[in-house]
């Protein structure tokens, strides 16, 4: 038998694409997913895409249901995590994938979400210096938002080695539309969303702080684009060079930051990324350019939301914390057409 691992929320779209990596997963057993409107459903009545757990049925989120697992990950609505963390074991390790322990500013915590804020907990991406090590030693871990995976892993480097102005970013990033959730909203109906792009939370996107926090950005215009697709996120990143920089010399920067990062790919030259080479994987793909006119930096990031955006990142941060394989369980590639 492998690590006992259970999942609070497990009904949701990234509840249920964590549930088919754990259900792959050559060192995890999956012994419990609570779901809190389907409480005594099969999960397969909700997620018939994993056959392979016939016979699991959703329990009520309950922590005595939780805490006899050696893991457990949650994957709750923003802001109900930390009231379910408090009520688990100190010595359980815990991964979070919502928003709850991510900000460790308390203030940008009361401008972007309700409530008061919970505690900072260790954050969960592997691929910013010193994370990784920091994960690995951790009973608590909070994984990022999606569009901040997409965001970080496209401008962290950069800013780290003075290449881009901290104080001069701008993001502009379309969403396929299960990052919005699983519930019913009209605005997300097939109808609305088919043969339409729009923008929304413009310049008041929560995740916009987060940016900032993880890349090191003073400064950081956010434009989020609903995209008719069901998942995916594609992220075109500009930034003002501190000094003069080329095409070469940027990539290099890029090149040498992930040269030995098994789910970050920096693409070749001329070719751009797409969101549908990322689906069903933990990776993420990379191009960057200078742009002829302005001289900005500009570069443009491809994830899978669900993947390397939520479940992927959860399941690479429970490998680091419980000593495994990082890459066990997570795919590099994606899957086509």
């Amino acid at each position: 038998m492998g690590v006992r691992v259970a999942v609070a929320g497990g009904s949701g779209y990234a509840g249920g694409e964590l549930l088919r990596l754990l259900a792959g997963h050559p060192e995890l057993d999956l012994v419990a997913v609570t779901g809190h409107s389907n409480g005594g459903q099969p999960v397969t009545a909700v997620h018939p895409q994993l056959p392979g757990l016939a016979g699991l049925r959703f329990a009520s989120t309950d922590p005595e249901v939780l805490a006899d697992a050696d893991l457990v990950f949650l994957a709750l609505p923003h802001g109900k995590s930390a009231a379910l963390a408090a009520a688990l074991p100190d010595q359980l390790p815990v991964v979070d994938l919502g928003a709850d322990h991510r900000l460790t500013d308390p203030d940008a915590w009361r401008r972007y979400y309700d409530g008061e804020p919970a505690d900072p907990w260790t954050y969960g991406l592997p691929e910013l210096p010193g994370q990784r090590a920091k994960i690995a030693t951790s009973r608590r871990v909070a994984t990022t938002g999606c569009y901040v995976v997409a965001t970080a892993l496209a401008l962290a480097p950069l800013i780290a080695a003075g290449v881009a102005d901290p104080a001069d970013v701008v993001v502009v990033a379309a969403s396929g539309t299960s990052g919005a959730g699983r519930s019913p909203k009209p605005h997300l109906l097939g109808s609305e969303v088919m043969g339409d792009l729009s923008a929304y939370k413009v310049g008041r996107h929560q995740h916009t702080p987060e940016m900032k926090q993880a890349t090191g950005a003073t400064s950081l215009a956010f434009t989020p684009v609903l995209a008719p697709m069901p998942r995916g996120i594609l992220a075109t990143v500009t930034a003002r060079p501190v000094t003069r920089v080329t095409t070469e010399s940027v990539r290099n920067v890029l090149a040498e930051a992930y040269r030995s990062e098994p789910f970050v790919h920096l693409l070749e030259e001329g070719a751009w990324p797409h969101t549908a080479a990322t689906y069903g994987s933990n990776s993420c793909h990379l191009q960057a350019t200078v742009d002829a006119d302005s001289d900005r930096i500009v570069v443009v990031s491809a994830i899978d939301n669900l993947g390397k955006g939520a479940a992927g990142q959860a399941v690479q941060c429970a490998n680091l914390m419980l000593g495994l394989p990082e890459t066990a369980g997570l795919s590099v590639n994606g899957v086509a057409p």
